[in-house]
């Protein structure tokens, strides 16, 4: 036995061994089988761990995974365990386990604010744990105060004067170091806002508010702030009043009623009560007496109105009116009125003016000049502004005073357009609105809001981006230049990242973490919301802060960001991405590296993203990669499946920017079953089989092949048929010959590049249990046009009959088919159109009931019965030829007629020696196969002048038309024999012109030009007829003029000229020739 030590743990080994002697070693044996060593815990801890600060509640912990080799146990089974606590309490240990052996990093959360913390961890497999790191330390962000202070008091100390006191906020909510304490206050149901005054320090824990209003209840809160921010008011709000104090003088002091002895007096209480009003003095004398003679009357703190009497007609009084409190009288309310009856409503004040200079921020000044007061003293103004471009008019104050030439006002929004109005009132009533003034803009102030969402992320190992969002419009406050943004080193980061520095005296590094002294300025457009600092120290946090300015000034700083510098994220994402198809589910991807000057440290790995092209959301993967290969393998991927796949690279800091997402397509695969099989309209004989789509087509979809065969055999033959269905639609098959009652096994699979997987079922022929029985009495009636089948209903099924089918089996193919269905409940009687059926096929029809059991028994066939159409007899062949022998019959007698009159003619006419004048007739003729004849080498135009129309003729032209000729001639020079060879007459007639001429005219009017006595002077032309047994059809030529319609055709015979119809192929009959067919 030899014991063979170092082994890795969970790996595969072979061994073999050789002999060896003095002469040398001997060959090697055979090689063991494979032998797998146990699994053990792992040997190290994950390496390269570091820690930074996430959050004010959260720390960043990063590592580099175990390697594959040295998991030693399953990799299914190999995670981490993170413990970590705080230094000044190490019993309190706390753990997180992280299950993922491929993740680098993790964050912890639920830790306290601006608290040191000491990390370490352990990889495990299912064995057991491996050893601890070594302990890393790292902080949490200072924060803003959780708590609030504790113990707020107040106490009203006059009456325009508060103290606040409270203790200091609890140390384990603090959070950071205590830079002062804000007291927030307001006039309950009085101001909308609170207001703020601040205290410095975090040793003075009382205040003095003063210049408040008087015998007003406030509202007071107390909170705490740190360089972050403030933190919690505290709660619930503490109410105080002032003191009182003498009341503010009445206002709307109006005389609603004169007379010439009385008058009426209208008022309302004070705006600035300060205190709880005890009544009203009322005082009045002549305006010309002395000033001390006055009449006093003094009324209950709920009157009022009062009305003097016994005063003198048509003079001025003078009249004072005051409030009083616990603290005496306060300060009248004069005003004149004189004692008549003769007033009106005042004018509206004129020459609005808001002088520039008096134009600030968030005030102005508004100048006037009053206008008539009627008769009756003016006793307030009332103000309205409107925010320019689309704001309503609304009050600013209605009780300013009659004595009052101008007013300031106040509250308004820096460099925002307004426009004032003003109306005056005396004690008739209102007077009409001020013209309006011109538009007047508040000056600009420093902007209200810091730049949000401010954000720093390492860039490189020596810069960071900065990044934020402007401040919203109506914070602007002006027009924005640009921002300042602010950054210094915190000192207490100063050591490299792997190092831990123990903080000796928190309080002086809190002091110094203030110190504003130690912050650069860098100026950013306002256009640009992204910065880049840059040139920063390695291995250093920094703390940046922004701010927005104008002309006038910065605004408020951002919460203060932290960040480390020296560890940076790939800048750059990877090149020359590639994807290539492998299999059906796998995709080769390839890249190289991001450029060198953007790897910002050493790549350990790649992050590959892939997901369907249609899907991103739901079905993105990732994997890592912490090899420096450049190539990997995405397995167990979707078939015939277009993927993009993005890749990205990490350091120690973090994962760089994604690639451009880059497509593959994996290759087609057999499809998956289909997604459903199912029968319906099942007979006897018959059935519709359906199915759905792959629900994984896993390619193009070729077509599909159903199989179905009988589950035991028939008559002793199972027969398996097989039908190949080509696209993916239709997806349904006819099966038309099935047997009664018998149970089928159908099959169903797709195919693109091959078949899928089988999809199974088994139906069973009709019929269905507790279906109709058949009808009965079928029977078949034919038409000329259609067949009408009969039927009686048979038996009930289980349900009521619902309808019927009918179902054919024409001759030519012998299997019954579903021919008509959804027949109503209750019919007997279908009929169908021959139209329906193919012709000259015969059809046998049967009968089936359907309810809703399903298809019944269907019924006996009908009489076969055949699908020709019966045509009437005159359209049978043997009518249409009787009556064309018959019409051939009546043609031949015409002709044979009309050959004999001519013959006699010409005998006659030869025999007397006397001049015959030229006979023309018009002749319709059959187009039958008649010799024509033909003048060689001459063509004819034929006009016809014969053709009568109203009694008027157009006038003659010439034209070889009208043949004119001496039959003298011709028996003297042909001896009644020129033509017995019978030569065809090629003719080219023109078209027939509308002229008409009376018989007399034709037979009187010399010819113009005679076509016979032409050729036969010439004696070449004697022997120019030639017979021909078959003459080709005429050819004709148009004559240009001529009108539409068949033009007539000449035929020279040995006695008159014949016209007959132009019809092309036409024959005309010539005396004394056989050439009848």
């Amino acid at each position: 036995m030899l014991e063979i030590p170092d082994l890795t743990p969970y790996t595969h080994y072979r061994f073999r061994m050789r002999q060896a002697n003095v002469v040398g070693a001997g060959p090697f044996s055979q090689s063991s089988r494979v032998i797998q060593t146990l699994q053990a815990p792992p040997d190290v801890a994950p390496t390269s761990i570091t820690v930074r600060t996430a959050s004010e509640t959260s720390l960043r912990l990063r590592w580099v995974p175990l390697p594959d080799s040295q998991y030693n146990g399953n990799p299914e089974s190999v995670g981490y365990r993170i413990k970590y606590w705080r230094p000044d309490l190490p019993s309190a240990v706390l753990t997180q386990v992280i299950s993922d052996r491929l993740e680098r990093e993790f964050t912890v959360e639920g830790l306290e604010e601006w608290t040191e913390y000491e990390l370490q961890m352990q990889a495990f497999n299912a064995i057991g744990a491996g050893p601890w790191s070594a302990a890393v330390r790292g902080r949490t962000r200072e924060s803003v105060p959780s708590a609030a202070p504790e113990n707020v008091s107040a106490e009203a100390v006059s009456s325009t004067q508060i103290l606040l006191t409270w203790a200091s906020v609890p140390e384990p909510d603090q959070n950071g170091l205590i830079l002062g304490y804000k007291i927030l206050f307001r006039a309950k149901d009085l101001d909308p806002e609170p207001r703020s005054h601040v205290v410095r320090g975090n040793h003075t824990q009382s205040a003095l508010l003063a210049g408040l209003g008087k015998f007003v209840l406030y509202e007071l809160q107390v909170l705490a702030f740190t360089r972050i921010g403030n933190g919690v008011p505290s709660v619930p709000p503490i109410l105080e009043r002032t003191k009182d104090d003498a009341p503010g003088p009445p206002v709307r002091l109006v005389f609603p009623e004169v007379r010439l002895t009385s008058v009426r007096i209208v008022w309302q209480p004070p705006e600035e009560p300060n205190g709880i009003i005890l009544g009203y003095q009322i005082a009045y004398r002549l305006a010309s007496s002395s000033p001390n003679t006055f009449t006093t009357v003094e009324v209950g703190a709920t009157v009022r109105q009062f009305t003097a009497t016994e005063l003198a007609p048509e003079s001025a009084y003078v009249f004072r009116l005051s409030a009083k409190t616990r603290q005496g009288w306060g300060e009248p309310l004069e005003a004149t009125v004189i004692t008549t009856e003769k007033r009106e409503r005042p004018a509206p004040p004129r020459e609005l003016q808001v002088p520039q200079a008096d134009v600030t921020a968030r005030s102005l000044c508004l100048r006037w000049v009053p206008g008539s007061d009627g008769a009756s003293p003016i006793r307030y103004f009332t103000l309205q502004l409107r925010e320019l471009p689309r704001g309503q008019w609304q009050t600013y104050s209605s009780s300013i005073s009659h004595e009052a030439t101008a007013c300031v006002v106040e509250r308004l929004r820096p460099f925002t357009s307004y426009k004032l109005r003003l109306k005056a009132t005396n004690d008739i009533g209102d007077s009409d609105f001020s013209a309006e003034t011109e538009a007047v803009t508040t000056l600009q102030d420093v902007p209200g809001e810091p730049p949000r969402s401010v954000s720093v992320t390492p860039r490189t190992t020596s810069s960071v981006l900065i990044q934020w969002q402007p401040p919203r419009d109506e914070s602007l406050n002006g027009l924005l230049q640009g921002y300042r943004i602010y950054y210094r080193e915190l000192e207490y980061e100063a050591a490299p990242a792997t190092e831990s520095k123990t903080l000796k005296t928190p309080s002086a590094l809190r002091a110094e973490l203030t110190a504003q002294s130690s912050f650069k300025t860098v100026n950013s457009s306002s256009t640009e919301t992204t910065y880049e600092l840059t040139h920063l120290k390695k291995y250093r946090r920094y703390e940046v802060v922004l701010t927005a300015y104008n002309v006038i000034g910065e605004g408020p700083a951002s919460a203060p960001v932290e960040v480390f510098v020296g560890e940076a994220a790939p800048a750059q994402a990877p090149q020359r991405v590639h994807v290539n198809p492998l299999t059906a589910s796998q995709l080769e991807v390839a890249w190289e590296p991001p450029p060198p000057e953007s790897q910002n440290g050493i790549i350990q790995g790649y992050k590959i993203y892939y997901w369907e092209a249609d899907s991103q959301n739901d079905t993105e993967k990732m994997r890592v990669l912490f090899l420096p290969e450049t190539t990997a393998k995405l397995k167990n991927l979707t078939s015939h499946t277009k993927y993009l796949v993005s890749i990205s690279a990490f350091n120690a800091a973090g994962d760089g920017p994604r690639s451009e997402p880059q497509p593959g397509c994996t290759h087609q695969a057999a499809p998956g079953t289909p997604s459903f099989l199912a029968f319906s309209e099942i007979t006897s004989t018959t059935l519709n089989v359906s199915w759905g789509e792959p629900v994984a087509a896993n390619g193009v979809l070729q077509g599909y092949r159903v199989v179905y065969e009988p589950l035991a055999p028939v008559q002793g033959v199972s027969k398996v048929v097989t039908v190949d269905v080509k696209g993916n639609w239709p997806r349904w098959l006819k099966v038309r010959d099935l047997t009664k009652g018998v149970t089928y096994f159908f099959r169903v699979q797709a195919r693109t590049i091959a078949y899928g997987p089988e999809l199974q079922a088994n139906v069973t022929a009709g019929p269905a249990e507790g279906s109709p029985g058949s009808p009965r009495d079928v029977s078949v009636t034919k038409s000329t046009s259609e067949l009408t089948l009969h039927w009686t209903e048979g038996r009930a099924g289980r349900t009521p009959t619902t309808g019927y089918v009918i179902e054919a089996r024409p001759s030519d193919e012998g299997l019954w088919d579903m021919f008509a269905k959804d027949i109503p409940q209750g019919a007997t009687a279908y009929t169908v159109s021959l139209d329906q059926l193919r012709q000259g096929v015969t059809y046998e029809f049967r009968v089936v009931a359907v309810n809703q059991a399903g298809y019944g028994e269907p019924s006996s066939p009908s009489a076969a019965v055949s699908a020709q159409v019966e045509t009437p007899f005159y359209e049978q062949w043997w009518f249409l030829l009787v009556m064309a022998l018959s019409s051939l019959l009546v043609i031949l007698l015409v002709v044979f007629s009309l050959l004999l009159h001519g013959q006699s003619k010409k005998y006659r006419n030869c025999g007397t020696g006397k001049s015959i004048s030229n006979m023309e007739e018009s002749v319709t003729l059959d187009n039958g196969g008649f010799a024509a004849l033909e003048l060689n080498s001459r063509h004819l135009n034929v006009k016809n002048t014969f053709s009568k129309k109203n009694g008027t003729r157009s006038p003659p032209r010439p034209s070889p038309g009208g043949l004119h000729y001496s039959d003298e001639d011709l028996c003297n020079k042909y001896n009644g024999a020129a033509l017995t060879e019978s030569g065809a007459l090629q003719e080219k007639p023109g078209d027939a012109t509308e002229s008409e001429v009376t018989d007399s005219e034709s037979e009187d009017a010399p010819p113009q030009h005679s076509f016979v006595n032409h050729y036969l002077s010439d004696p070449t032309y004697y022997n120019s007829w030639k017979r021909r047994a078959g003459a080709a059809p005429h050819r004709y030529e148009a004559v240009a003029g001529a009108e539409a319609g068949p033009a007539p055709r000449a035929v020279v015979t040995t006695q008159s000229a014949v016209f007959a119809p132009a019809a092309r192929g036409a024959r005309t009959p010539l005396t004394g020739f056989s050439s009848f067919v």
